[in-house]
């Protein structure tokens, strides 16, 4: 008993994580995050810490070296976009640090090598060098308000190879445009974005790029009335897909194939 105890005390505080409803559910529409359908055959869940806080949570596949989706609560604001790109130590192992740190501290501080950083995630350097792609985020840096959440999303825990042209375009154009028309009158915005595992790699194999992205909100206008709206896009054309919530649930279904996706819990309006 002691022992079961003892090790749910440390899963509370860990980084990656057995569940997001124990250690970081406030990311979720009622505390509940999607079903079982989006599930990799080698998942982590990540609750994604920075200075000691937790900023939002992602599903990472540590095979394909890229995020199934990451969930966050949309708090726009204005401020400067971070630089750095961090890593997370604990998808190496239990022992490490459990919020996310630079490459070049791992290696200097930690004395952990560029090749075991690199059998569970994505490094630096799998993203030099790309040709009509760059680093997508899935939880972007401008739907939070404060220095700290904007950096956390500076993981590439929260990157997929994206489309240049949809990342700078069409993609950019949903999370600075429609999102701020969407949310207008809401109280809290739960979103969740996420990437279909696709066909294609860079890295020489290491890192899938996606063939979809996709993203949903939930939003809490008030007690009595809550709304929902999603959007899917192909990764290699420069253009948005709106959809109802329901659409999205169904087209992931088909797409994942692993049984009927739900993305949010069942107060949130398919229709």
């Amino acid at each position: 008993l002691l022992q079961v105890s003892a090790s749910c005390l440390w899963l509370g505080h860990s980084e990656v994580v057995n569940s997001f409803e124990t250690s970081c559910p406030q990311f979720f529409f009622r505390e509940t995050s999607p079903n079982k359908a989006l599930e990799p055959a080698n998942p982590a869940w990540i609750c994604q810490r920075y200075k000691n806080q937790y900023h939002f949570a992602t599903l990472y596949d540590k095979t394909l070296r890229i995020p199934v989706y990451s969930a966050y609560i949309y708090q726009p604001g204005p401020g400067n976009r971070p630089k750095t790109w961090m890593v997370e130590p604990q998808l190496i192992g239990p022992t490490y640090p459990k919020t996310m740190e630079k490459e070049w501290t791992l290696l200097n501080r930690y004395n952990v090598s560029l090749e075991k950083i690199s059998q569970s995630q994505a490094i630096l350097h799998d993203y030099k060098n790309l040709t009509g792609l760059n680093r997508g985020h899935l939880n972007p840096n401008g739907h939070h308000d404060d220095y700290s959440s904007r950096m956390a999303t500076f993981t590439l825990t929260n990157i997929v190879p994206q489309d240049e042209k949809l990342n700078g375009g069409a993609w950019n154009n949903y999370e600075q445009q429609t999102m701020i028309r969407r949310t207008q009158g809401c109280k809290t915005t739960y979103a969740i974005v996420g990437a279909v595992p696709g066909n294609n790699y860079i890295a020489k194999g290491r890192v899938n790029k996606p063939s979809h992205l996709w993203s949903a909100a939930c939003c809490v206008v008030d007690n009595n009335y809550i709304k929902a709206w999603a959007v899917i896009a192909e990764n290699d054309k420069n253009q948005v897909q709106l959809l109802t919530l329901g659409e999205l649930e169904d087209i992931l279904t088909e797409l994942y194939g692993r049984g009927q996706v739900s993305l949010f819990d069942s107060d949130c309006p398919r229709e």
